[in-house]
């Protein structure tokens, strides 16, 4: 580079020079002049860009000198050898990060905005901004149950007050219960380390079987103007919900007619995240709607289908009704019984004919109110009807009238397949299969391991038996067992990580690092998370070790990282209680498996161990709400034991056995 700006720009003509000092030449004051020449070769070259081909975003170049650094990327010395070959610099680029890459223009650039509204919100305030806060609040009370739940209806009451005074006493903030600009933005970063959590670690995943948002599968086919149908609603009522935290969104009428305004909405949408903006909804737009969706969801719900907790009945309002009137309203596309009904978020005398139409198709109650039977089969039936699994007046469950096999295919083949990969995200010896409504081999395999595990004669074919209980386990995982809980984690690849190590073990060591000092001040950030093992990892290391009262060491070795792999559960999961209840305890809403940690876990393992206590016929666990592989293998012992399908994943039918041997039920007089 020197060379460049002292020999070769001055042999062009180019009046300009550098000192060849960096401390000098590449300090940077705002607001200074610079050479006009060396302004436009800028703005030449600026929205250029390598990525992936496929892909929007810019691909990270990593590149060193070669020398005395070394990098996976690009070497500043070897591409002289490539541009001596006669090589041009998107064929030098290909050399070092592969032919699938590009070079690109844009001309969507723009500034990072700063997130603050600029004024302080406090008790009394309401709009977009509160419901912004109050939105990452309530993700962040999931990981701090003390915190309270402050709501999401854009209005900053007692609720609201009092969660942002427990946020700040805990991050050592001044309580005040007022979201100045330091609780604002410690807010924002710790909404972030959560989320960084559930994408990093797979915090659990929903059961909707093909993927995160029941019901979100493409429809295979582009929505643009003039397109109609129950996958332009879908579009329509998730950026409805997106645009009631997000002032760049403009509402939607949910109607099913794909307008300028549903376009408009779109194209908004895709601005501001990356896309190509044409308006039109393809599979890359609509993935990124329904993700978004989806995480809106996560963020505000306590329960995958949305059910508020308590009952909706005419003259109710707000967002549940909304929520309900949308699966209504799709559910009546696959229903002639059921009538069309506008999603307002009023519940009125249309909203209640249609909640009696549909409990009468499904053997409900005929009571017009949406309790959690109705929200449950609604929300079942919505996510069938969305993903294409039923035919027109089917419902779910039915059995085709004959076995499905080997070469079978049609919807019945989608429905059992759908039902094997929801349960495949539970039980992890139970092979995961595509929903293409084909029965080929993984399907037939996928049978068998289920027909296996649940007791069932292992011929891979689906005939009324299997077909059953099929409908009846993936239907108790969707209502009353609830999301997998559990983290990811990554065992020790069996040698010591140093200095110059690369590779997905560091990767997972930089991530333990980086969430536990999301926590503790005292803990440095390694940086990112690139996988290899460098002096910002070490730091990071060292600071940890220090915090920790660990020894210091230069190497990750099995005690070390089962000890990072710790300090970070017990961030995640939450401390483990270890008192002992004086009476079982309630299911917590969600299934076991191992990595999963917390309160729940650490409960189910004082039940196990006071269990062997009393009847000495079982394994004492580690009490430190860790699900391990011992407390994996006790569970199947007591599933074996107890005559339940030795999965060793906690269920509710399972918990309810153990803590019955614990706690038995008191005989009535």
């Amino acid at each position: 580079m020197n060379r460049i700006f002292t020999e070769w720009y001055p042999s062009r003509g180019y009046t300009f020079n550098i000192t060849n000092s960096t401390s000098y030449d590449q300090y940077y004051v705002h607001g200074r002049n610079i050479f006009e020449v060396m302004e436009k070769l800028t703005d030449d070259i600026f929205n250029t860009y390598v990525r992936r081909q496929g892909t929007i975003e810019p691909y990270y170049t990593e590149y060193c000198d070669g020398k005395s650094v070394t990098c996976k990327g690009m070497k500043q010395w070897g591409t002289v050898d490539r541009a001596n070959e006669g090589k041009n610099a998107l064929q030098i680029l290909k050399y070092y990060y592969g032919n699938d890459i590009e070079i690109v223009r844009t001309n969507n650039l723009q500034d990072i905005p700063e997130s603050y509204p600029g004024s302080p919100l406090r008790r009394g305030d309401s709009g977009t901004n509160v419901r912004i806060i109050q939105r990452q609040l309530t993700r962040i009370a999931k990981d701090y149950p003390f915190f309270g739940n402050p709501g999401t209806d854009g209005v900053f009451g007692a609720a609201t007050e009092s969660t942002v005074k427990a946020f700040q006493k805990q991050f050592s903030l001044t309580v005040d219960g007022v979201v100045g600009r330091a609780t604002w933005y410690k807010i924002s970063y710790i909404y972030v380390s959560v989320k960084d959590l559930a994408e990093l670690t797979s915090e659990g995943e929903k059961p909707s079987g093909e993927s995160n948002v029941n019901g979100s599968t493409y429809p295979g086919t582009a929505l643009q103007v003039g397109s109609t149908g129950t996958g332009v609603e879908r579009i329509q009522f998730w950026l409805n919900a997106l645009a009631e935290f997000d002032p760049a969104l403009p509402s939607l009428t949910v109607d099913g007619i794909y307008g300028n305004a549903t376009a408009n909405a779109v194209r908004a949408f895709q601005r501001e995240n990356g896309l190509t903006v044409d308006g039109v909804v393809g599979p890359a737009t609509w993935e990124a709607i329904a993700a978004a969706y989806n995480s809106l969801e996560s963020d505000i719900q306590d329960q995958p289908s949305g059910y508020p907790g308590t009952p909706l009945r005419q003259g109710d309002r707000g967002d549940s009704v909304r929520l309900m009137q949308f699966y209504l309203r799709m559910v009546a596309s696959n229903f002639s019984s059921i009538p069309t009904i506008t999603v307002d978020g009023i519940f009125g005398a249309a909203t209640t004919s249609a909640v009696k139409a549909f409990q009468k198709e499904f053997g409900l109650t005929q009571d017009g109110v949406v309790g959690p039977a109705t929200w449950q089969k609604l929300y079942e039936v919505y996510g069938d009807v969305a993903d294409s699994l039923l035919a027109p007046n089917q419902r779910p469950g039915t059995y085709p009238g004959t076995p499905l096999k080997q070469g079978s295919t049609g919807k019945s083949v989608r429905e059992a397949q759908f039902y094997l990969k929801l349960l495949a995200v539970y039980f992890p010896t139970l092979p995961t299969v595509t929903i293409d409504g084909i029965y080929g081999p993984s399907t037939t395999a996928a049978v068998r391991a289920f027909q296996t595990m649940f007791g069932l004669t292992a011929d891979g074919i689906i005939g009324p038996a299997t077909w059953q209980a099929l409908y009846e386990q993936a239907q108790r995982l969707r209502s009353s067992d609830g999301l997998l809980a559990a983290f990811n984690l990554v065992p020790w690849p069996g040698f010591e990580l140093m200095m110059g190590a690369e590779g997905p073990s560091v990767a997972f060591v930089q991530f333990l690092l980086r969430y536990i000092s999301y926590f503790y001040d005292t803990v440095q950030d390694p940086g990112k998370i690139d996988g290899i093992f460098g002096q910002s990892t070490l730091d990071s290391l060292h600071s940890w070790q220090l915090e920790f009262n660990q020894p210091e060491s230069d190497t990750v070795d099995e005690f070390t990282w089962n000890a990072l792999e710790a300090t970070f559960l017990s961030l995640a999961g939450g401390v483990p209680d270890s008192t002992v209840p004086a009476a079982a305890p309630e299911y917590p809403g969600y299934v076991m498996a191992p990595g999963s940690a917390g309160g729940a876990v650490s409960s189910l393992q004082q039940a196990m161990n006071g269990i062997a206590q009393l009847y000495c016929v079982a394994d004492f666990v580690p009490n430190d709400g860790v699900y391990g592989t011992e407390t994996t293998s006790a569970v199947t012992a007591f599933q074996q034991g107890l005559g339940l399908p030795a999965t060793g994943v906690v269920d509710r039918t399972t918990w309810d056995a153990i803590f019955a041997l614990l706690y038995p039920p008191i005989p009535e007089a």
